[in-house]
């Protein structure tokens, strides 16, 4: 072999085993004013260079292939300057490409881009790590670049290229470990791995980290997409928003699994697109304000629901396109409907394809299983320690908030999060540096996660599904907080739905589960959910948890969410509660529309659009959510009756509305309930009325009040409590 470069270079580039390629190939330098240009062209009979300029404009030179495996060289005497050039290849049966050199053009990442991600600062590093679209001395292309420190040598491969890694070997750029290339006349769409061959040799194929588009499950290569080609018409929504954070607004969110919402007649995945004409009206008729997406990013199992993330930047492509996805939010926002996204940065799939053992280390994850194994869920754990796995944690929260608009993350499983001793057994986990059970790295992530979301875009909310007390989850992080705006308070959720299952007989033995959440009702912001949790893996739908006849589960249906609606917090539903669904949700068929036929499930249905109308209407339901101002039990120790009663108070306290819950299929006449003014009551909301299913008791629209005292008050109403019934009365 005769070549100006070492030979043993040569040999680590034909066999891609060369930590920086470009050391070698494309144009060199050479003492006594010589230029060498190099490629290495598996397959080619011949090549040459063309000069595009400088003094040689327009010049041919014949490259000399020095190695038969394909290894090309040419020595340019005279020549002090590197030129523009590309390269025609001949193949076997005459056949030739022309192509500009990839190895000629020089790294686009800086030094401070190196230096914010390695220190997990970089916020936008989505915009500089994976394929982006480039133009380098006038000539366009695709920028890729991957983290993978551990890697002995990493190529793009795909299409382009036959999926052969030995055309587009990359190069490490420093300590950084990021690998990159730019591959001049590539579009976007083509599809594209990294393949990377570890410190012991063995070769894996990985979608990229970064990818913004993955091709529809089974397959698994990413696609390159730049998010340049849809049009936005939500300015009015996002200049609203950019003014922060309103929590003294409603917020009912409808929580939708995409691929079970409804679907198409041949029972196909309905589209984004279709999602938008039939999901958003149908959230605008049942007053719902938000709409929270189980995960939307790409994974490969439909059985996970999205919780098995392997494409944190990529909307799934089951329905559809990356653009596809955008314009249901955009939609969405054109119709005063915020999106919430369920977010995974709790756990990470084992797909060998994705971010396990990324670069044959434990890259992503912890490496002992003690710490970086869920042994629930058969997934990894990220480490949150690491700079670089927080900073791609971070900036994929701050990504879909800023290419796709979304309004909140509702970040899953937090207390797994928090704990190393999450359902492990004692032995199987590891104390933190104090000796405690507590996840300080998950901890300074979710903080930091929350600081820096909320320095971006005021106007966002995240939300955490946090199962313990741990406390300060809604504080301020300035205040000792997680920083979060809301938790679900999954304590009220268990305690009500554990009260719902008892035959009404036994509920006065349970009337706490009713009371005990006003306790600490007010030590965090709390949303109220009825989540897709609770209808799953053999617990039952809602209805099918209620017990008695046929009408006194429908009756507690509507029981329920009355009292969910008038209770202190925000509002989650999981689809088909709204209409009180018989079976459990399963994922692989749509909800039963087809029970609306029926009087019982069309009431249900009733009841809730009507709720969802006086809960945007009626400030005292929604103004004063997380403070004690907001909220004033009237009765709670009426067990014996299974009666309660509480007022909902405007943040002015002009406006006051009294809720009262008849537990029981037992009427009661002549329930004398305390208020605090003289005049007329409304009632404004009775869960009873026949338009719902229900036997029609109640009081005639309207109460007065008489001068007769009552649980502390001076005035009382005397009612008629319909059974399994809530009232809402409003003074006039």
């Amino acid at each position: 072999m005769h070549t100006t470069a070492i030979v043993d270079d040569v040999y680590r580039v034909i066999f891609t085993d060369h930590h920086d390629p470009f050391a070698v190939l494309g144009p060199h330098l050479l003492d006594g004013d010589r230029l060498a240009i190099r490629s290495f062209l598996p397959g080619a009979e011949n090549a040459a260079i063309l000069c595009e300029g400088g003094k040689y404009k327009g010049k041919e030179f014949v490259m000399e292939k020095v190695h038969e495996l394909g290894f090309f060289e040419v020595v340019i005497p005279a020549c002090t300057a590197v030129f523009p050039y590309h390269i025609r290849k001949g193949l076997p049966g005459g056949d030739v490409e022309e192509f500009h050199d990839s190895y000629s053009f020089l790294p686009t990442l800086s030094d401070v881009d190196l230096y914010l991600f390695n220190a997990g600062d970089h916020h936008r590093i989505y915009e500089k790590l994976g394929a982006h679209d480039m133009e380098i001395n006038g000539m366009g292309g695709v920028q890729f670049a991957v983290w993978a420190p551990g890697a002995r040598s990493v190529s793009v491969i795909g299409e382009f290229n036959h999926w052969d890694r030995r055309f587009h070997a990359m190069r490490v750029l420093g300590s950084s470990g990021i690998w990159e290339i730019f591959i001049p006349g590539l579009q976007e769409g083509v599809l594209y791995k990294f393949q990377v061959r570890t410190q012991n040799g063995f070769v894996m194929d990985k979608a990229d980290p970064y990818g913004r588009e993955m091709e529809l499950r089974p397959r698994t290569a990413s696609k390159v997409n730049f998010l340049r080609g849809y049009e936005w018409h939500d300015k009015e929504w996002m200049e609203e928003r950019e003014k922060g954070r309103d929590l003294a607004r409603p917020l009912s969110a409808y929580e939708v699994h995409p691929g079970s919402w409804r679907r198409g007649e041949d029972g196909r995945f309905l589209t984004y697109h279709e999602m938008a004409e039939q999901l958003v009206p149908y959230l605008l008729k049942m007053g719902f304000t938000h709409l929270e997406l189980l995960p939307i990013m790409e994974h490969p199992f439909d059985g996970s629901w999205g919780y098995q993330v392997t494409g944190y930047f990529a909307p799934t492509s089951r329905f559809g396109s990356p653009s596809d996805f955008m314009a249901l939010v955009d939609c969405c926002h054109q119709n005063g409907i915020g999106v919430i996204l369920d977010w995974v940065p709790a756990h990470f799939p084992k797909d060998a394809y994705a971010l396990g053992q990324f670069d044959g280390t434990h890259l992503y994850e912890h490496a002992d299983p003690r710490k970086g194994e869920h042994q629930d869920w058969g997934t990894y754990i990220f480490n949150y320690g690491r700079h670089e796995v927080k900073n791609f944690l971070v900036s994929n929260a701050l990504f879909w908030l800023e290419k796709y608009h979304v309004d909140g993350l509702r970040i899953d499983a937090v207390a797994s999060m928090l704990y190393l001793d999450y359902s492990r057994k004692p032995g199987a986990w590891i104390p933190n540096q104090y000796g405690g059970r507590e996840n300080l790295e998950a901890i300074e992530f979710l903080k930091c996660m929350n600081s820096v979301v909320h320095q971006y875009y005021p106007g966002v909310m995240t939300i955490a599904e946090e199962s313990t007390a741990w406390p300060g989850v809604t504080n301020t992080v300035e205040k000792g907080g997680l920083g979060f705006d809301l938790k679900w308070n999954m304590g009220w959720m268990h305690d009500i739905l554990e009260y719902f299952t008892k035959d009404p007989i036994h509920r006065a033995h349970h009337h706490h589960n009713l009371t005990f959440v006003l306790l600490y009702a007010f030590t965090e912001k709390f949303m109220l959910p009825l989540s897709h949790d609770e209808v799953v893996h053999g617990k039952g739908s809602l209805l099918g948890k209620m017990p008695g006849d046929l009408w006194q589960k429908f009756a507690n249906c509507r029981l329920l969410f009355s009292l969910m609606w008038a209770f202190p917090g925000k509002k989650l539903l999981f689809m088909g509660g709204e209409f009180a669904q018989w079976d459990e949700w399963n994922h692989e068929k749509s909800i039963d529309w087809s029970l609306l036929k029926y009087d019982t499930h069309r009431g249900v249905h009733l009841l809730m659009e009507e709720l969802g109308r006086l809960y945007g209407k009626e400030r005292a339901l929604y103004e004063v959510d997380f403070h004690y101002s907001g909220f004033e039990w009237v009765d709670f120790q009426d067990a014996a009756s299974s009666v309660i009663s509480f007022d909902r108070k405007s943040r002015d306290g002009q406006e006051t509305i009294t809720a009262v819950f008849n537990f029981t299929p037992v009427p009661r006449t002549g329930h004398r309930v305390g208020v605090r003014f003289p005049g007329s009551y409304a009632e404004i909301f009775n869960s009873d009325s026949t338009c719902y299913g229900g036997s029609n008791m109640g009081n005639y629209g309207e109460v007065q009040a008489e001068a007769v005292p009552s649980d502390g008050r001076d005035y009382s109403v005397l009612l008629t409590l319909p059974p399994l019934g809530a009232l809402y009365l409003k003074h006039k």
